[in-house]
């Protein structure tokens, strides 16, 4: 196992503008991380190789290795011409990934408001179609592109193990992440038991949770069920995150970790010690 960090737990610190993609860099290095996920958020990657080569540089004069590319999408709603140019901007991403040196790539397939089973299997089709497209043009760069479980309609475990079995590529997977689930009201610690031979990447990630009613106020969501979720630093949520480590090790798995920060506080701080935190219980799970 690989532990490191995605810069997404920083963006707060990039969008203010207090910290550089390659402060970033140094901060994740500084912290004793093995590798960097890169997410562009805070900075964009598209036609920019300057801060490409640069990335690269700053990578590895800091003995970090780039583990994995993650980048937006959606097919829903699209047709025609729309639809294709859609996944013509994932291939460009691809692209990126592989001038990053980067063999790991997420992309997103879909956000959409109706969120129902019927919804998605109507879809599954078009989102199929898409992702082998894209998985085919990423396979003679060596890219293993993923879908992560997120964004409501494809976070279900079940859900993300049709989409990656209708694809039937052996370079698309998923990028797991562990608390992700909860968003689609699903327990952790079984939805990563499911998934955990079909994942690429893991993300851990914690979260407070609240059950709908007991509304806690600012800085919550809704699940897809309606109960209540905050951002927590990892270990510090009410994930059962040891039971859950120990599920991904139990799994086999023994790639790249990236930790993810999205609480309410210091976002370095924040990081620093939710990557102390995996890393200690990880030795002892």
């Amino acid at each position: 196992m690989k532990l490191g960090i995605s810069t997404y737990s920083l963006y707060k610190a990039l969008s203010s503008g207090e910290m550089t993609i390659e402060d970033v860099l140094s901060y994740i290095a500084e912290i004793g991380a093995e590798h960097v996920e890169i997410v562009p958020l805070g900075f964009t990657l598209t036609d920019n190789d300057e801060l490409i080569e640069l990335i690269k540089r700053q990578a590895a004069e800091k003995g970090l290795e780039l583990s994995n590319y993650a980048v937006g999408a959606n097919f829903i709603g699209l047709e025609g011409e729309a639809y294709q140019a859609e996944i013509e901007k994932v291939k460009r991403d691809v692209d990126v990934a592989a001038a990053l040196g980067i063999k790991r790539m997420r992309h997103d397939v879909a956000w959409t408001q109706d969120t129902s089973i019927g919804h998605f299997l109507e879809q599954l089709p078009k989102l199929t179609a898409a992702c082998q497209e894209i998985a085919d043009y990423a396979a003679p760069l060596g890219i293993t592109t993923s879908i992560e479980n997120h964004g409501y309609f494809v976070q279900h475990s079940d859900r993300v193990q049709a989409l990656v079995k209708a694809v039937g590529r052996d370079n698309f997977k998923t990028t797991l992440d562990v608390g992700n689930f909860l968003c689609a009201d699903e327990d952790p610690s079984v939805a990563v038991a499911n998934n955990i031979g079909l994942a690429s990447m893991v993300h851990v990630k914690d979260f407070y949770y609240r059950p709908s009613y007991r509304a806690p106020g600012e800085g919550w969501f809704k699940s897809g069920s309606g109960n209540w979720l905050r951002g927590a630093i990892v270990g510090h949520g009410d994930i059962d995150m040891p039971n859950v480590l120990r599920t991904v090790k139990a799994g086999g798995y023994d790639g790249y970790i990236s930790i993810e920060f999205e609480g309410m506080e210091e976002c370095k701080a924040g990081t620093k010690l939710g990557f102390d935190y995996v890393k200690r219980v990880w030795a002892e799970v």
